[in-house]
């Protein structure tokens, strides 16, 4: 039997927040409590990972997985390659100063399945908004969410092209250098649950 989901993607990538259709209660906000978003690219010289746990976001759930809402983001110039160069011209390339965020905005989430042999564990498409380098788009997103007694643990990784996103300057020294458009992004969601904070304090 589903107990409250939470749900909300990212990133960067944030999310969110359901019920089971037998309890039908509201569910209290729950708050991003620690989460990683990271992108795996392609380059001409080299595969490389880009990564950050600068991120924040909140959910607030309702009476059915329909009325859930959230938010999560995190600042671009805090993802980390290992590569001071290339994020130096990540930075440029995706106008931080002008573009400093990543956020998505889930408007709903709908239950795929209840992953085989855990009760806790359900299968969801995140349903909301990514805007990235200025540029917002509708998004409907893979997750798979986890609930233990404290903590909603919401992941997902899902394809995205930044030329959806108006991002460029992905070629160098006459197109010798160059990065693939289309890249994973992987996000990893600690929530605690309001309840939680509630009795503990935190």
């Amino acid at each position: 039997m589903l107990r409250s989901i939470c749900l909300i993607l990212v990133a960067a990538v944030l999310f969110p927040v359901t019920m089971t259709a037998q309890e039908q209660k509201p569910v209290p906000g729950d708050v991003l409590r620690d989460g990683t978003l990271s992108f795996f690219g392609r380059a001409s010289l080299g595969n490389f990972v880009g990564s950050t746990t600068m991120v924040s976001g909140a959910i607030v759930g309702g009476r059915d997985i329909s009325e859930t809402r959230g938010w999560v983001e995190a600042p671009v110039a805090t993802l980390d390659s290992k590569n001071a160069r290339r994020d130096r011209d990540l930075r440029a390339t995706m106008e931080v100063d002008k573009y400093p965020t990543m956020r998505f905005e889930l408007d709903r989430a709908s239950i795929v399945r209840v992953a085989s042999g855990s009760a806790d564990s359900t299968i969801v498409v995140l349903h909301g908004t990514l805007t990235l380098h200025g540029v917002t788009k509708r998004v409907d997103v893979p997750g798979t969410v986890n609930v233990s007694d404290d903590v909603v643990h919401v992941s997902s990784t899902f394809p995205l092209d930044v030329r959806d996103y108006r991002v460029g300057g992905l070629k160098k020294l006459f197109g010798l250098l160059r990065m693939d458009p289309e890249i994973n992004v992987t996000v990893d969601l600690h929530f605690t649950r309001a309840a939680s904070t509630a009795t503990t304090g935190r």
